[in-house]
């Protein structure tokens, strides 16, 4: 069995697109009105932003803290 990459999938906007489309139909299926409908999406979209950009900064810094590493390592 294959193991989840979520740092991959959380940064993913055909995941988040996923995730829209599916708690928009649900809404929908269950007939709740279209403003909450839209505030719903908004905020996933909004959640989705923020979860990539820290992901994204945290893998910036990780490779940066990589290369300073090595860079000291390389000149002892």
């Amino acid at each position: 069995m294959e193991k989840i990459n979520w740092k991959q999938k959380l940064t993913s906007r055909k995941f988040w697109c996923a995730i829209v489309g599916f708690v928009t139909a649900i809404l929908t299926a269950f007939k709740v009105n279209e403003m909450t409908i839209e505030q719903v999406t908004a905020i996933i979209s909004a959640t989705a932003v923020l979860i990539a950009y820290i992901i994204g900064e945290g893998m910036v810094d990780t490779a940066r803290a990589k290369s300073e590493s090595a860079e000291k390592t390389e000149g002892q």
